[in-house]
């Protein structure tokens, strides 16, 4: 065994070795014990004798210090403050150990730990005012309800979704394609310090990996495994979020699209994703209902279902939603407009806690637009 490395450090290795990717290091870890310097101690006919792995792949482990430099990788981490999770950590985000060819590690800045339920939201580079507005909308309200909204950090709708979280003070994952070092489009340098500050940027790549085709389309596929549920916002047929929504299906994700104009291209993906059967996504409710059908995917601070106390009052409550659950008792079914005069809380305090109360399964939202409390 390579008893001079640690267990982390012999990850760290075969993480950063060319040719070999997740699905061959997954297999070669599961068949040679789990510990990673089993792997990088096995000679190479042990090696080969795993499915996938040929001369190529045992020739670069077996000599795996020409190819990586462990000593400068772990002075770059320690120069940036950055970290390596694996898949046996706590931060590492639990959904995408379920894919089928999870990263055996990922480089971390930040300290987020994916305690609560994830969203992505992702889309064109080349993008509508429109578009913009709709992500940054979307991430500021799934983030103040205690989701954490996850991207790319791309110019266009990633950046207006990571912003749109921050904006409310809300957690932001941002997914790179290249090492974590790289820090691309340049002029996201601030956005990446914010997200570093408030939230986690994430990357399997190794230190100075620069972009290439294959990159992204390996970066989406982390962006649709740490997500409960993706959102395109805008992109046409080809474009790179269509990538992520086909990984969201094959991962078993929900998948929601954003309608637009129709002699858009910028459009033409969402439009596509929704006549294959993609949930048609006009507001935060949508998501929600989707949600509570399903039972499950609320955010992890919120209680399930509170108990209830001596005064007949679910606990847990804030101050505003206690005053609007106290509206609904002996049977009330109210409209926001009753609501709002009977409170006095402004359109976006109702809307907002309305929507935590519904999130709580306190409430219900009626076909007529009127709430009623949950029997």
């Amino acid at each position: 065994m390579n008893s001079e490395l640690t267990e982390r450090q012999a990850f760290l290795v075969l993480n950063a070795l060319p040719n070999i990717g997740p699905i061959t290091l997954n297999r070669l870890l599961a068949e040679l014990g789990a510990d990673p310097r089993l792997v990088l101690a096995a000679g190479q006919r042990r090696l080969e004798s795993v499915k996938g792995v040929g001369p190529v792949i045992s020739a670069s482990i077996a000599a795996w210090r020409e190819h990586f430099d462990l000593a400068r990788e772990e002075a770059w981490m320690a120069k940036s403050g950055a970290d390596f999770i694996t898949t046996r950590d706590a931060g590492y985000p639990r959904l995408l150990k379920e894919i089928h060819d999870p990263p055996i590690g990922l480089y971390r800045k930040g300290r987020y730990e994916f305690g609560a339920p994830c969203v992505a939201i992702v889309g064109s580079r080349r993008t509508t005012l429109y578009g913009q507005a709709t992500a940054k909308r979307f991430g500021a309200e799934l983030a103040r309800l205690g989701f954490c909204i996850v991207s790319g950090l791309a110019r266009g709708i990633d950046t207006a979704a990571h912003e749109g979280a921050l904006s409310v003070g809300g957690k932001t994952a941002a997914i790179l394609g290249t090492g974590i070092d790289l820090i691309y489009p340049p002029e996201n340098l601030e956005l990446y310090r914010r997200i570093e500050a408030e939230g986690a940027i994430l990357s399997e790549f190794p230190f100075g990996r620069r972009a290439d085709r294959q990159s992204f389309a390996m970066r989406n596929r982390i962006v649709a495994g740490v997500s409960d549920a993706v959102i395109v916002v805008e992109s046409d047929v080809d474009g790179g979020a269509m990538i992520t929504a086909r990984f969201a299906g094959e991962q078993g994700r929900l998948i929601f699209a954003v309608p637009g104009r129709i002699d858009q291209n910028s459009s033409a993906g969402c439009h596509q994703l929704i006549r294959d059967g993609a949930t048609l996504l006009t507001s935060v409710d949508d998501i929600l209902s989707e949600l509570n059908y399903l039972d499950g995917l609320r955010p992890a601070p919120i209680a399930e279902k509170p108990a209830e106390v001596a005064a007949g009052r679910p606990a847990n409550l804030t101050a505003d939603e206690a005053r609007i659950y106290e509206c609904f008792r002996g049977g009330a079914i109210l409209a926001p407009d009753a609501l709002a005069a009977e409170t006095g809380l402004s359109a976006a305090q109702l809307s907002a806690t309305l929507m935590m109360l519904e999130l709580k399964r306190l409430i219900a939202k009626r076909a007529d637009g009127a709430f009623e409390a949950r029997g």
